[in-house]
């Protein structure tokens, strides 16, 4: 039988933690600390995760209890829910966002041959969108949505080739989405698949002149100047491909270049919809079926919402808040890129449900499939699309 390392000092093992003292170091993470280190926190805040524990209470009852593996999961300082709250509420955020950057990268690297389901772009595809987290406004004051409602935003920018999230960005439930365009950056060449609430004729044509392609769907009321319209295929459910200026009184001047509107009815729905882009290249069926992509994004906030800790939180502050929400998504990149490394076939949901119950054996990663009574998962799996 395997004694060899717990499963979640396996997971751990997966972690570039030479990055992590990095990101402590420049922040000042573990100045005058003498006990429980980022690296504790980040570890406890970790568990919590992958276990599904409510609250810092919790947190300790459950690694209490374990005490005498806590050394083996890496954990060196004594658990406390007072010393883990004061360093949620201290330790900056920024090291676990910066943290979490670098894991995006390496799974991006991992999943860089991966192609679009039943598209054949190669070209980097992105979908922007945000999901607001509502929030109890007599605990959370600093994040004031309405008069008498709290919440914060997640603006995210999803990687459609590997369902990983490459741009997130928290923010006050007060802030435009289309604000998040300013802060968003470029690539030159890929596609950044839009909702209409980021149409912006000046901050598209930044995009623009960066190279970059959009796909987003047009407004009702967006004043439109036809200057040539191509013969297109109906049984595809395209209506109408043209040639188009913006006309309206800002507009055509915020967006001086032609750009594309095609029409789609969806045979599915039945539903009318109208994109715009910048790209002349791909065919209108193409277009429409980018932005049918987007829907991905859609289901990843729907299941970080429903399988990680993101919607109650184990402190109040806006530090607590940003630390934890970052800690989750490192978490969710790092079991992407084990099941990438691993070759692991079983979707997300299912590893996750798995570590659960594993959190405390010695079996390696790859036989836990083969070891655990977990039924075939039937509900939400992100990366079946």
């Amino acid at each position: 039988m395997f004694s060899g390392s717990l499963v979640f000092a396996q997971i751990m093992e997966h972690l570039p933690w030479y990055v992590f003292r990095q990101c402590v170091a420049r922040y000042d993470g573990d100045k005058y600390v003498k006990a429980f280190t980022c690296a504790d926190q980040y570890r406890c805040m970790a568990f919590a995760q992958l276990t599904y524990r409510s609250s810092l209470r919790d947190i300790e009852a459950c690694l209490r209890t374990q005490s005498s593996k806590l050394y083996h999961m890496g954990i060196r300082g004594g658990i406390s829910r007072n010393t883990l709250a004061n360093a949620n509420q201290c330790r900056d955020w920024k090291i676990y966002a910066d943290f979490a950057q670098d894991l995006i990268h390496t799974a991006q690297l991992l999943h860089a041959d991966d192609t679009l389901s039943g598209l054949d772009i190669h070209d980097p595809v992105y979908a922007l969108d945000s999901s607001t987290i509502d929030l109890c406004l007599a605990l959370f004051p600093w994040a004031q949505f309405r008069k008498t409602k709290g919440a914060v935003k997640l603006h995210t920018l999803l990687d459609l080739h590997a369902n990983i999230p490459t741009f997130l960005h928290i923010s006050d439930g007060k802030l435009h989405d289309v604000n998040i365009l300013d802060l968003l950056p470029l690539e030159a060449g890929a596609f950044y698949i839009m909702d209409r609430a980021y149409l912006d004729f000046a901050r598209l044509y930044r995009m623009h002149l960066c190279g970059s392609f959009f796909v987003l769907r047009a407004k009702a009321n967006t004043k439109l100047r036809r200057l040539k319209s191509k013969p297109v295929d109906r049984s595809t459910g395209v209506i109408c491909d043209q040639t188009v200026r913006p006309n309206g009184i800002n507009s055509k001047t915020r967006f001086p270049q032609k750009m594309r509107k095609i029409r789609y009815r969806d045979p599915e729905t039945g539903k009318t919809l109208v994109f715009l882009t910048n790209n002349f290249s791909l065919s209108p069926k193409t277009i429409a079926d980018l932005y049918k992509s987007r829907w991905q994004i859609e289901l990843f906030f729907k299941w970080i919402k429903q399988h990680l800790r993101i919607k109650s939180f184990f402190g109040t502050s806006e530090n607590a808040v940003k630390s934890q929400i970052w800690i989750a998504v490192s978490v969710y990149v790092i079991i992407a890129i084990i099941r990438k490394r691993l070759n692991i076939e079983e979707s997300l949901h299912t590893i996750l449900q798995i570590l659960s119950l594993t959190t405390f054996e010695k079996t390696p990663l790859k036989q836990l499939r083969q070891t655990s009574p977990c039924a075939p998962n039937k509900q939400l799996n992100l990366f079946d699309y």
